[in-house]
């Protein structure tokens, strides 16, 4: 009997690092570095559209002098934009949309270029921390799907993430590596590390971190970020009022594209008997900016708060 001619082929592996120019993704690309030859990685960004320039520039420029080349992915959602069109202009008035509602909608649900703008439109709404729809649409299916271009040239994928346990509720039980149903590992290597950890890792290997760390930012993906604290707000608004000056417009288009006629980049509690227009002004960007510069319990000015931000205001240590 002649054996088989057949052979088995053992797939090349790939590693994959997700950057966002923050810290914790810039350590996880340093040891992808350390650890693996340059062929066998490669470094990928999901453009938000919702990132600050520094942050833009710190990937696209300086991240490729330290780990190499960066691909960039951006979400599309051109089609699910004009599915709702189609949909207002359709349904709406069945469903007892007013009909200026209506016309407001279909005056702006035109695709922007901009991911999460165009996301906010579809949608009708912002995300929140109770739906947080902008981390799967705008960051993991584009690099999911990045990650399936890469198996489909014939590679065994391992996805490198990084997500840290301290981070938040809901990621204190993330594991170092996990197999998921689409066919790649998941690998978190500093999911145990904390946020100081992380830094001195970073800065001990000669890697500057992303500049928006001292001036007060806590993250530096999307900038504002739905998540962000008081005190971050406050430094952007100080800093980077243009910003704020975006998140103001964008309010008026979501807002257009919106079938109850309103919404808000930061979501909150409704009161008791408050009407829309109330809601809608006492949560609005200008409102949150001016709770940001109040003191503890938010009813009082506290003109220390209002004063010009200091030189560098890092909250990892970064100003000594």
């Amino acid at each position: 009997m002649q054996p088989s001619s057949i052979t088995s082929c053992k797939r090349e592996s790939l590693i994959v690092v997700s950057l966002s120019g923050g810290k914790d993704s810039t350590a996880v690309a340093l040891l992808a570095r350390q650890q693996h030859a340059a062929p066998d990685c490669r470094f990928v960004f999901a453009d938000t559209g919702n990132e600050h320039e520094i942050t833009l520039d710190y990937v696209h420029r300086y991240l490729p002098t330290i780990v190499g080349p960066i691909a960039t992915v951006r979400a599309d959602f051109s089609y699910e934009i004009e599915a709702k069109r189609q949909y207002a202009r359709s349904i709406w008035p069945t469903e007892g949309v007013p009909e200026v509602f209506v016309e407001r909608a279909l005056s702006v649900l035109r695709p922007t270029g901009v991911p999460f703008l165009d996301l906010c439109l579809w949608k009708g709404r912002f995300p929140s921390r109770k739906a947080q729809f902008c981390t799967q649409h705008l960051k993991r299916i584009p690099l999911d799907q990045y990650l399936l271009d890469r198996m489909l040239e014939g590679y065994e994928v391992e996805s490198w993430r990084g997500i840290r346990r301290e981070e938040s509720l809901n990621r204190r039980n993330a594991v170092e590596r996990e197999r998921v149903a689409e066919g790649f590992d998941i690998v978190q290597p500093i999911v145990t590390w904390s946020a100081q950890q992380v830094v001195d890792f970073v800065l001990a290997h000669g890697v500057a971190l992303n500049p928006l760390y001292r001036q007060g930012m806590h993250r530096v993906g999307c900038l504002p970020c739905i998540n962000c604290q008081k005190d971050e707000l406050l430094e952007i608004a100080k800093r980077f009022p243009e910003h704020i000056d975006k998140i103001r417009e964008w309010e008026h288009l979501v807002s257009m594209a919106a079938k109850r006629g309103w919404t808000t980049f930061f979501a909150d509690s409704f009161l008791p008997g408050e009407t829309i227009e109330q809601i809608a002004e006492r949560m609005c960007i200008d409102a949150r900016v001016r709770w940001a510069k109040t003191a503890h319990g938010g009813r009082q000015s506290d003109f220390l708060r209002e004063s010009a931000p200091a030189a560098c205001s890092s909250v990892y240590g970064l100003c000594d």
